[in-house]
């Protein structure tokens, strides 16, 4: 799937200082009792041990945020003085007496910033937003004091010569002593008081770098009333794009007789850019989508990287890249270059081939323009595939191929496949739990994850599937709701946030299938989370995991959406209404369709990550040159059609200027070299020996799953894969080798 469509991020609070994951709860019982005892300030936060409740959703208002948040600041800043003093006092440098008290500590905090923060990105509001602004400074300024303190640092470098830490821990007192060093723990007078003003005005430019997209994604519309001009649109878009209109108060709006009402959010969006003939109607809302923000975020970004190089040199380094590395299993910014150069090496003749195959066959089927723009690349493609792969041939009368696939995929469908999926390569049961678990909308469902041989509840996660433009950011990502936790007695609990088609017209949600393998990616992601062996919080899941490791197990499971097995024996491809399964020509062409233009989407992933890297490495944002035309630079080496003079897509990157991905978006494609190569070991093992299917699967479970951060990602690869990994796998995924 082209990763450009799909914004993924995993959010941690290692990456994102402002942003607190590990919420002080647990699943099931004891909601109504912890409604009782609390006013309702206090409803957003929940006992720091041992705690049965999820958060309250329905009684969260933003008025509520200011005292719960500055609350649990205020109790956390006098139990930390204490943990100090008792530091220094007593000398007991013991796991138990640091890093375990650190994280009682913290954890009302972790939950209370956690809640908001969520609620930011699923269910934005002007009150929230000012709410959430009105305490962000004091919970950077605060958790900065604690990432600085001079006893706990002496403390962790006590305890890191302790010869019978568990080698997770021994772990997890590293990571925090470099954690604490690039915190800024060494610093003193006017350097310590700079580092840590700009912490609180990077993390205030990132919360309003991610509200101005999410305004100007849900600001701009495009309505249209003439048949016309949205010929080619699949039944399902113009449904959407009628309902949208009347919810706009356009009475009357139909599917068949419009107005229609067209966005930015990718359910509206991809499909206009696939099928409307149109090319003008394309191009508008191509040029809105590549300018969102322009105006506002233009300027952040200049600010964002110089106050990020400013940092980085006041920690002593010569980039901000360097400072990223630090924390990556990469060894250094020129590794992350060599791979960048090899995949390029291999992806852009076959680009350009692709460009050029493109080209003659749009020529060849109409298109009487001199070259093909950007807004017709999508358009054109996507007849391509339908005449590569047979579609029309097979089905003259049929609607387009990925709209021919819709109805094989209802959501429920989806997730028995996916959830047969877990059970045959984990041994995990999922069920739905609703009504155990309060949700922030009507959508959210939530899930416990059950061993299977012992029935033992092991997890819980909440899933939010579809698109809400209104107040709910793009993109898709697992967040964290609760981590496991043996100190605090916890069990862990995610939040898989999609923003896929929602039900329209009194039919359930047909997915496309770029939003099928999302869904899995998402789960991937939770899994590891959820699946987690390690007792030890701060290493659990995918805490203490390096950044570029962490999308293994999310693009490993969007394999598994090309196995029969996994599409057909737990009735994932049926047809909503007949329970006819997907006919195997279709699925045949569409497992054909993997590699369609892999060497076009392919270069695009990698301009995003050179781009990235040379913005923090090299790049002087206090220089003549702008970022814009930096992007420009690269782009007559990565791209086979330049972008557009006016493109603000930096404006709208939210991954490296709102997120956890600043010089780390060539994760993706070194975490994809891993897990190319561990779907290769079931290749290798046989996808159709299903108890070697089944036996490699609890391999993976008992390795990538379950030893989170508590063991080094290359360490974990060899347990699983017993070797060191190869990109052969990834490129012959690609049909690049």
């Amino acid at each position: 799937m082209r990763r450009e469509e799909r914004v993924d991020h995993i959010r941690r609070r290692e990456e994102v200082p402002h942003e607190v994951r590990r919420h002080a709860a647990r699943d099931g019982k004891g909601v109504r009792a912890v409604a009782r005892r609390q006013p309702a300030e206090q409803l957003i936060l929940l006992p720091s041990l041992g705690s049965e409740s999820l958060p309250l959703f329905s009684a969260i208002e933003a008025v509520h945020v200011k005292d719960a948040v500055s609350g649990a600041l205020s109790s956390m800043e006098s139990e930390f003085e204490s943990l100090e003093s008792r530091l220094q006092q007593s000398g007991d440098v013991s796991y138990s007496a640091v890093i375990e008290e650190l994280e009682k500590l913290e954890a009302p905090v972790e939950y209370s910033w956690g809640v908001v923060n969520h609620l930011m990105g699923v269910k934005n509001s002007d009150e929230l937003r000012a709410a959430h602004g009105e305490v962000q400074g004091e919970v950077v300024k605060t958790t900065t004091k604690l990432s600085q303190s001079e006893a706990v640092f002496k403390a962790l470098e006590a305890l890191e010569k302790d010869g019978s830490l568990e080698p997770a821990q021994q772990r997890i007192v590293q990571s925090s002593l470099s954690s604490m060093r690039l915190s800024g723990v060494g610093l003193q007078g006017e350097e310590k008081e700079r580092f840590n003003a700009n912490r609180i005005r990077l993390s205030e430019l990132s919360t309003a770098f991610s509200n101005n997209l999410l305004d100007a994604t849900k600001a701009f519309s495009l309505t249209l009333t003439e048949p016309a001009q949205v010929d080619g649109l699949p039944p399902s878009a113009l449904a959407l794009a009628a309902s949208r209109a009347a919810e706009e108060g356009e009475e009357g709006a139909t599917a068949e007789s419009g107005p229609w009402r067209l966005g930015l959010d990718m359910p509206s969006y991809l499909p206009a850019m696939k099928f409307l003939r149109d090319r003008s109607v394309r191009e508008a809302l191509y040029r809105a989508f590549v300018t969102r923000a322009g105006e506002v975020n233009a300027p952040l970004i200049r600010q964002i990287l110089q106050i990020k190089q400013e940092q980085a040199s006041i920690l002593g380094f010569g980039s901000y890249a360097e400072v990223s590395i630090e924390r990556k299993m990469a060894p250094s910014v020129e590794a992350v270059y060599d791979l960048t150069e090899m995949l390029l090496a291999k992806a852009y003749p076959a680009a350009q081939k692709e460009l050029q195959q493109l080209t003659e066959f749009a020529t060849a089927n109409g298109f009487d323009g001199a070259a093909l723009a950007l807004w017709d690349v999508s358009f054109w493609s996507e007849r391509l595939s339908e005449h590569t792969f047979g579609f029309e041939q097979d089905r003259p009368l049929a609607p387009p191929p990925r709209e021919e696939l819709r109805p094989y995929f209802a959501l429920d469908n989806v997730l028995d496949g996916l959830f047969g999926l877990c059970r045959r390569l984990y041994g995990v049961e999922i069920v739905r739990s609703d009504g155990e678990a309060e949700v922030w909308h009507a959508d959210v469902g939530f899930f416990k994850v059950l061993d299977e041989a012992s029935g033992e509840h092991l997890a819980s996660f909440f899933l939010d599937p579809y698109a809400r433009p209104e107040n709910k950011r793009g993109g898709a990502w697992m967040g964290v709701c609760v981590g496991r936790s043996k100190v605090l007695d916890r069990k862990p609990v995610a939040y898989l946030t999609c923003n896929g088609s929602p039900p329209v017209d009194g039919k359930p949600s047909l997915m496309t299938f770029d939003e099928v393998t999302t869904l899995f990616h998402e789960t991937g992601h939770g899994l590891q989370h959820m699946l987690t062996k390690v007792a030890h919080a701060p290493a659990a899941g995918i805490s203490g995991v390096e950044w570029d490791a962490v999308e293994l197990p999310s693009q490993f499971m969007e394999n598994w959406c090309y196995d029969p097995a996994t599409v057909y024996d737990a009735g994932m491809a049926k047809h909503y209404e007949t329970g006819e399964p997907l006919p195997r020509d279709l699925f045949g062409k569409l497992c054909e369709q993997r590699t369609f233009q892999a060497g076009m989407g392919m270069i695009r992933q990698l301009m995003f990550g050179a781009l990235d890297m040379r913005l923090h490495h090299t790049y002087d944002p206090r220089g003549e040159q702008t970022p814009f035309e930096l992007q420009h630079e690269l782009a007559e080496r990565y791209a086979v059609l330049p972008p557009l003079p006016d493109d603000r897509f930096l404006c709208s990157f939210g991954h490296i200027f709102a997120g956890g991905y600043s010089a780390g978006y060539y994760s993706y494609k070194w975490a994809e070299v891993l897990s190319a190569d561990a779907f290769a070991a079931f290749e290798e093992a046989g996808l159709d020996d299903e108890q070697a299917v089944r036996e490699v699967g609890r391999r993976f479970r008992d390795t990538v799953l379950a030893l989170g951060g508590g063991t080094a990602p290359s360490d974990v690869f060899r347990a699983f894969r017993g070797r060191d990994p190869s990109p052969e796998p990834l490129l012959r995924h690609s049909g690049l080798a």
